[in-house]
């Protein structure tokens, strides 16, 4: 069966740090290029950030441009996503996935929590 599991969530201050990690089964995420997404409660799903198959190219929104870094260990079919300095408005459930299921999510056309069920991060003193 092909999916990941997300872990790493929490609750942490506002400043605080998280590291998610996404592991890949059934599937070798080194032929990927990866993504991260998140939903807050009553929002829509926002693009995070994503990478390349050899992690040389990456891509951050401008919402967390700066304080995440995401990176992969394709050796270990691993993901991650280095989360610093948080904020209140980084409260949402993480979700990774390849890039072109990753924007099916956010397009609506792929059920979010169809590759995982996310991790949730939150935010708050």
């Amino acid at each position: 069966q092909v999916h990941v599991v997300e872990s790493g969530g929490g609750l942490v201050p506002p400043g605080g740090s998280l590291r998610l990690s996404c592991a890949a089964s059934g599937f070798d995420m080194s032929a990927y290029h990866m993504a991260w997404i998140r939903q807050a409660p009553g929002k829509s799903i926002e693009w995070v950030s994503d990478i390349s198959i050899l992690g040389d190219s990456t891509y951050y929104s401008d919402s967390v441009k700066g304080r995440f870094t995401i990176s992969r260990d394709n050796a270990k079919n691993m993901l991650y996503l280095q989360m610093n300095n948080l904020e209140s408005e980084d409260t949402a459930v993480y979700y990774c996935a390849p890039e072109d299921r990753a924007r099916g999510m956010a397009a609506g056309l792929v059920r979010l929590g169809s590759w995982g069920q996310g991790t949730q991060v939150t935010v708050s003193s």
